[in-house]
């Protein structure tokens, strides 16, 4: 079968490493995969046009309702969609966008979603049916690249201490958009910082909002104790998580975070902010630690410093 498959596929995203993995167990199962970026269509017709190019595809697949799915509604083939968490709960709260990703899951064979919550609340806001929505928790895997340098990646983020190995870098793993809310533990880290000179917070991930990405590059240059690091290659960033002390979940909400898992297959505590998405995958002081306010997260670490991360088992 030869299916088409679109996501939002910025580079080093979290949609991007979950298409390339979806796609590379479609192939595997025996069938031809082509995988396309959304931003590269304009509307349904463009999807349309390359339905009828010769080879045909046979089906279809789509991560994300809105982004992904609206443009299939004319696809002419039986087609799928996978939940991707900004679209349940964020896009349902504009009544154009609802509309469509109601439209999307009419027309669906079927609709994937990582976790029972994400399944629940696609019920409770979008009319929908709920036999068709099937839940799946989705798969990580993990390569640390094996020659990376701790101590320069800490000297090119601006990091300059001759204690590197004391240090308790706190990793906050986010594409730069608001939804990843990444500056809403600035003025914790900076108070916890000036109390512990060896505490920091990193925020590294691609820059998807430009806008954005330009207030946070100029709020953590105005702030002491907080980074934001030059993105990595996928290895790197295992790399790195493995040398930090704790990986921060800061987003608005989440579908289900695949640096959250990651972290976990790495051995790395995880400290996430108290959302559905989050509180799905990390079971307090269990799995990692659930923080409902920047205080909060800055009172629990703390405590973590001294007798509690270390001891987090996966």
């Amino acid at each position: 079968m030869r299916v088409l498959f679109l996501a939002p596929n910025s580079p080093k995203t979290g949609n991007c490493t979950t298409a390339e993995r979806i796609r590379n167990h479609i192939v595997a199962a025996g069938h031809t995969c082509v995988l396309c970026d959304t931003r590269g269509f304009s509307s349904a017709s463009d999807v349309s046009s390359l339905m009828t190019q010769e080879p045909r595809f046979e089906a279809a697949l789509a991560i994300h309702l809105f982004k992904g799915g609206r443009l299939l509604l004319d696809v002419g083939v039986p087609f799928g969609v996978v939940f991707g968490g900004t679209d349940v709960n964020e896009d349902v709260k504009d009544e154009h966008k609802r509309a469509v990703m109601e439209e999307v899951l009419r027309k669906a064979r079927f609709a994937v979603a990582f976790t029972d919550k994400l399944k629940e609340r696609a019920e409770e806001l979008l009319v929908c049916e709920s036999k068709k929505i099937y839940v799946q928790p989705q798969g990580i895997e993990t390569r640390a690249a094996s020659h990376f340098s701790w101590s320069d990646f800490l000297h090119s983020t601006g990091v300059h201490t001759k204690q590197v190995e004391n240090l308790h870098v706190f990793l906050l793993v986010c594409g730069v958009r608001r939804v990843k809310d990444p500056l809403y533990l600035l003025e914790a880290f900076e108070e916890w910082h000036s109390q512990n000179p060896l505490v920091v917070l990193i925020i590294i991930g691609p820059k998807i909002d430009p806008v954005f990405t330009a207030e946070v590059e100029e709020s953590v240059k105005r702030s002491v104790g907080v980074y934001l690091a030059a993105d990595l290659s996928q290895e790197e960033l295992h790399a790195a998580m493995q040398k930090s002390f704790a990986l921060v979940n800061s987003s608005l909400s989440e579908g289900m975070s695949a640096a959250i898992l990651e972290a976990m297959d790495l051995g790395l505590p995880v400290l996430a902010r108290d959302v559905p998405g989050n509180a799905a995958i990390v079971e307090h002081e269990v799995t990692g630690l659930l923080y409902s306010s920047p205080q909060h997260l800055k009172s629990i670490g703390t405590r973590a410093e001294i007798m509690f991360i270390d001891e987090l088992m996966y």
